[in-house]
């Protein structure tokens, strides 16, 4: 497992204008080297925020946007285009300002699609299409995501893993969720598992409210009571942070301070 790196900015619009920035140098590193990259989207305030910096980011046509290969780390059950979705948003945000090919982007299946309201079989075609796209060298279930965001709850929840629930304890790369406790309740979501595979796991939290779980989930505790604490990269995991978010960081925890 690596170990956490901290960046803290002054912030949330200078964080999602600095994640945005980052993440046009590392898709276009990734690309150089092997010609395509992916990148797991994450919903929430901070998430879609950072999705309309990049939009706005005078560099965002560095990156070549049709060899990018898009996923979801959860979704909202609910119909395609609702409001609510993580896709909707993100397109709105970002996804129809660029020049993409459609066949690799891969939303999370809505509650109208071709498995209808049954959110388990929707999280097993889910499954599926990420186990066509790993590649050998990948040696798993999923592929071996470049970047995979992840917005934060003031719980500790990542994803739609939230504290206790047994989507903590399940070894699949993709489970529905059922019973969540903020709405909507049903929905899909990568397991731990699944993220572990990225390469690199940032993580982007913004707001005074999640202070407390950035201290725990940086403290040691076990992922099943602070999700966030397993949220790894195998290569990096990064934790990008607001100065309120930041602020009940635990002492001696490497920590960069931007202005």
């Amino acid at each position: 497992m690596t170990t956490p790196t901290v960046l803290v900015h002054r912030d949330a619009d200078l964080l999602a204008q600095a994640i945005a920035a980052r993440l046009v140098t590392r898709l276009v590193d990734v690309q150089t080297a092997r010609g395509s990259a992916s990148l797991v989207l994450t919903g929430g305030g901070i998430g879609i925020k950072t999705l309309a910096a990049l939009a706005a980011s005078p560099a965002r046509d560095a990156v070549d946007w049709r060899r990018l290969d898009i996923w979801w780390g959860d979704e909202r059950f609910l119909p395609s285009g609702h409001p609510d979705r993580n896709e909707t948003q993100a397109r709105q945000a970002l996804l129809d300002e660029v020049d993409l090919d459609p066949a690799r982007v891969h939303p999370m299946p809505a509650s109208d699609g071709p498995d209808g309201d049954n959110p388990e079989a929707a999280a097993d075609r889910y499954a599926a299409e990420l186990a066509r796209a790993a590649r050998p060298e990948d040696h798993g279930p999923v592929p071996a995501f470049d970047v995979l965001l992840l917005g934060m709850g003031p719980d500790a929840h990542v994803a739609s893993l939230f504290p206790e629930m047994p989507a903590l304890y399940d070894t699949r790369p993709v489970v529905a969720v059922r019973g969540a406790p903020k709405p909507p309740p049903t929905r899909i979501s990568l397991t731990l598992p699944a993220i572990q595979a990225a390469k690199e796991v940032w993580l982007i939290v913004a707001g005074a409210e999640k202070a407390p779980a950035v201290r725990l989930a940086l403290s040691g505790a076990g992922a099943v009571q602070v999700p966030a604490a397993g949220a790894v990269g195998r290569v990096r995991t990064l934790w990008l942070l607001d100065r309120a978010a930041a602020r009940e960081i635990p002492s001696g925890l490497t920590r960069i301070a931007s202005p």
